[in-house]
């Protein structure tokens, strides 16, 4: 069990690496969001799925699924709610500069 709990720990740690490199890489507020909520959602339920093989299936194990619940259903709506707050309040989207 301490394997299984270990590799879901290192793929949630993947999940996150690549969403802070999705953060420092992308050039606005708009595009630097998907990477910050999609991987920190994919991330946190790969580590408690992980918590959750290395506790056991118990008590603690349940308080787990239901943060992880909760977890993935706020992520998204913070993150939207964000760029629907950065948008009315004026922050234009990044645009590519043509090459002409």
């Amino acid at each position: 069990m301490n394997f299984i709990a270990y590799f879901f720990f290192i793929v949630g740690m993947i999940f996150m690496i690549f969403g802070v490199i999705g953060i420092l890489r992308f050039p606005d507020l708009y595009t630097r969001i998907h990477p910050a909520g999609k991987a920190g959602t994919a991330g946190i339920f790969s580590i408690f799925l992980g918590l959750i093989f290395y506790s056991g299936f118990s008590a603690l194990a349940f308080r787990i699924i239901l943060i992880a619940i909760f977890m993935f259903i706020t992520n998204p709506v913070a993150s939207h709610a964000i760029a629907r707050a950065a948008l009315e309040s004026g922050i234009k989207p990044w645009e590519k500069k043509s090459d002409e």
